[in-house]
């Protein structure tokens, strides 16, 4: 286990602030989308709290599974590295954690992980690891002066057009996820849960 300046790669649970929908008040729309964007939706508070909007949450959980898991591009592990940044960035506790598992998961390893939750900017054992690491930091903190400046220790690294394109993408959408659970809800750490 991981637990580090108040992050952690242990399973997390997530409390929403707002009134989540019933399942056996949904419609069949809320039902077919709950059902189409993730395998645990109708058990998810935050899917629960999303799915009074159905049609954005459908297009939320498009953009989100195609950004994530798309065949080719940046590998798969890079873009939870690259999501696991951004969340430690913007200090959503519950995103970093479910990334740094998913990471440890695919790359079999997750020694960045304790580097990326100690000092994300000193994160990194080779230069491509720090390039991830800075360009999802750079664009997460100044998305409006981020350059094809920003993009150059990334080439210098070795990743090419196709996966500089998923690394911004991954870090745009989980900056954009990372807000959205901060203002609609709280991490439940495992102690909470079993006292709830």
């Amino acid at each position: 286990m991981i637990d580090i300046q108040g992050f952690t790669n242990r399973t997390l649970g997530w409390r929403s602030w707002l009134d989540i929908l019933e399942l056996e008040r949904a419609n069949p729309e809320q039902l077919a989308v709950l059902e189409e964007s993730h395998p645990k939706a109708k058990v998810s508070e935050y899917y629960l709290t999303l799915i009074h909007q159905p049609e954005i949450l459908r297009q939320r959980s498009l953009a989100f599974n195609a950004i994530m898991y798309a065949p080719g591009g940046l590998p798969r592990a890079e873009r939870e590295l690259a999501s696991a940044v951004v969340s430690r960035t913007n200090r959503c506790v519950y995103c970093a954690s479910v990334h740094a598992q998913r990471y440890a998961q695919l790359a079999k390893r997750d020694e960045i992980i304790r580097e990326v939750f100690n000092d994300p900017h000193s994160a990194g054992q080779t230069p491509r690891e720090r390039a991830i690491v800075h360009l999802a930091i750079d664009l997460t903190l100044q998305p409006g002066s981020f350059s094809a400046e920003h993009l150059l220790a990334a080439r210098q690294a070795g990743l090419g057009e196709g996966e500089l394109l998923d690394l911004i993408h991954a870090v745009a959408i989980f900056a954009w996820a990372n807000r959205l659970m901060l203002n609609l809800g709280e991490p439940i750490w495992p102690e909470e849960s079993s006292a709830v």
